[in-house]
């Protein structure tokens, strides 16, 4: 039934020679890998007015410069970025470029960012999707975490399902809201050019404003940049995309930051001369469309496509952290699990893990967006200015033709980016202070992962000096609850391996079973060495280790190899499982972890 189930949700398994087929063109891939940056303009604009509207809404018009500030920023990123995918071809981003040129830890300190980026960029996405939804159905604000944690689901679902699937989904939603804004922004600048936006909406630019201060600017220019997020997940997601993937990677980044350039500037305009205000539970983009549009077709169609990009934006990190997972993986600083595809050819144990951690993110933050976006966006500024600083260095190191163009640019945006997350530190710290604790805890676990990975290695591999151990025999030992077929089998099975020695293991509770159960032993089986260890507490487990220990220590001496074969009987349905009380589980899983002892269990399968 379980596999009915996953069949239907996921579909059929795929063969390893079908991966090319699971590559995406540049069409797709825009969609997939820049509705997280595209779906952006939709917060990223209001947070500066957030910051601005703390001093008057005469203040606004600085919007206008701060924006501009944002695009040059984003001109920095998607001309290092672009450097990023032809230097390092094979995908990993920030955390490949950090660990090549910085060092180990600076790798892990931007691999951790990004991972934990991902992570929010699906809780913050579909929380700003659900708040698009609120607003233009307020009657849904009461549901709007049962709501996102749903996306959350279906959006799982969709990528176990493969790449190209969920591309080709997402694909209409994402083009849907580029054409929606840009029929918005063309209409709002229309109505202003022609004079039917009042002037009285607006405060003209370059007019003075009390309590203004360059310490707010700058905290307005770094909310902002929240708008720049999702950038670096192309580079990451190299290996997604058909041959040459490079150039149709690269392609890709420049349409998504010219799209993300005229979006983020038109919302920013419109917002200035419409005179809008952010309101707790309207967005910025939504009292922009009601006044261009009015209550209208076009004004759901604009909030109903703002909603679906925003929950779907949550897709650029299933695109991008698995592979970042795989990056990590391969250099042993996270579990190898992350390395393993699955049914369809996806790396489906970081889709789940990326699903389930936002789903936790999500109720702790209780949907809330707002108290979201400050970690998330400096999560991604600290990865953003190590991979300037990394590709820094390369340039001066390496000294390719035109490395001096190069150093330029990575150093402006290593500069702002910088700035932008030493802002965030200082503006925003009460929401931003816990990065600082968990940042290191999980370097100290990629290096304890790390750790632990090398001394399997060293222990494993063949030209270690760890001498090999001497066999001379066997002895086994059974542990047996009574007569039956259960027990017959596993003894015959003990007898066809020609041990030194076998002993069957009985531990009754009461002195009187012990006697009944001896008689009947040495007519069943005289030939078999019968054990019994009385146990007046009633446990099984501390007496049979016991034995088990004492027979280990005495076999060493002769080099002999000391066995546990354990009876099992299998039920014919799985849910009989559960009226038995699994004895032999609980003994295996004892004595998996005691040295020098081997543990077979003998499975008997029931017919009815």
């Amino acid at each position: 039934m379980l596999s009915s189930i996953k069949r239907f949700l996921i579909g059929r398994p795929l063969k390893s020679a079908e991966l090319g087929e699971q590559k995406l063109n540049k069409t797709k891939a825009l969609a997939i890998l820049s509705s997280d940056a595209l779906s952006s303009v939709a917060y990223g604009p209001e947070q500066i007015l957030i910051v601005l509207i703390t001093v008057s809404a005469a203040a606004f018009w600085y919007s206008i410069p701060i924006a501009i500030g944002v695009l040059l920023l984003l001109t920095a990123l998607i001309l290092s970025y672009r450097q990023i995918i032809f230097a390092y071809p094979h995908g990993g981003g920030a955390y490949v470029v950090s660990k090549e040129n910085l060092g180990i830890n600076p790798g892990l300190i931007a691999g951790g960012s990004l991972l934990v980026d991902y992570i929010l960029t699906v809780a913050v996405s579909v929380s700003a999707g659900t708040d698009a939804i609120t607003s233009a159905f307020p009657f849904l604000h009461d549901y709007t975490v049962v709501i996102a944690i749903v996306f959350v689901l279906f959006i799982t679902t969709l990528n176990l399902r493969g790449v190209t699937e969920s591309a080709s989904v997402l694909a209409y939603p994402v083009y849907l809201f580029v054409v929606a804004l840009f029929i918005l922004i063309g209409v709002g600048v229309y109505n202003i050019v022609t004079g039917q936006v009042s002037p009285a909406l607006h405060t003209p630019v370059g007019t003075p404003v009390i309590g203004i201060s360059l310490f707010l600017l700058l905290k307005a220019f770094a909310s902002g940049s929240s708008a720049l997020t999702g950038v670096e997940a192309i580079s990451n997601a190299i290996p997604n995309f058909k041959d040459p993937a490079p150039n149709n990677a690269a392609k890709t980044l420049v349409a998504m930051g010219t799209l993300l350039a005229i979006l983020f500037s038109g919302i920013v305009v419109l917002a200035y001369y419409y005179g809008v205000q952010p309101i707790g539970e309207v967005t910025v983009v939504s009292q922009i469309a009601e006044q261009t549009f009015g209550r209208n077709f076009m004004y759901y169609f604009v909030q109903g496509t703002t909603a679906l990009i925003l929950i779907l934006a949550a897709n650029t990190g299933y695109s991008a952290f698995p592979l970042l997972a795989v990056n990590l993986a391969k250099d042993k600083f996270i579990p190898r699990m992350f390395t393993v595809r699955g049914d369809r050819l996806g790396y489906s144990n970081g889709i789940i893990i990326l699903g389930f951690a936002s789903i936790l993110l999500i109720l702790a933050f209780e949907g809330q967006t707002e108290q979201l976006i400050p970690l998330y966006a400096v999560g991604v500024f600290i990865p953003f200015t190590l991979s300037q600083s990394g590709m820094m260095v390369k340039w001066i190191r390496e000294k390719p033709p035109g490395w001096g163009t190069k150093l330029f640019i990575n150093t402006t945006g290593a500069v702002i980016s910088l700035t932008v997350t030493l802002m965030f530190f200082l503006t925003k710290f009460g929401q931003v202070w816990s990065i600082l604790i968990f940042l290191p805890l999980i370097i100290l676990i990629f290096h304890r992962i790390h750790k632990h990975y090398e001394a399997v290695g060293d222990q494993l591999r063949l030209t270690t000096c760890e001498p090999s151990i001497p066999v001379a025999g066997n002895v086994i030992i059974v542990p047996v609850a009574g007569i039956t077929h259960v027990v017959e089998f596993s003894l015959n099975y003990a007898k066809s391996l020609n041990p030194h020695q076998i002993i069957a293991v009985y531990v009754p509770f009461e002195r009187e079973e012990e006697e009944i159960f001896e008689e009947k032993w040495k007519k069943w089986q005289p030939d078999v060495r019968l054990v019994t260890l009385h146990s007046p507490y009633r446990s099984i487990i501390q007496p049979l280790t016991r034995f088990i220990d004492t027979v280990v220590h005495k076999a060493s001496e002769s080099d002999y190899q000391v066995t546990v074969i354990i009876p099992q009987f299998i039920p014919k349905k799985g849910w009989h499982n559960i009226l038995h009380n699994q004895s032999s589980l609980m003994i295996r899983a004892y004595l998996l972890y005691r040295r020098n002892v081997i543990v077979t269990t003998v499975p008997y399968h029931l017919k009815k």
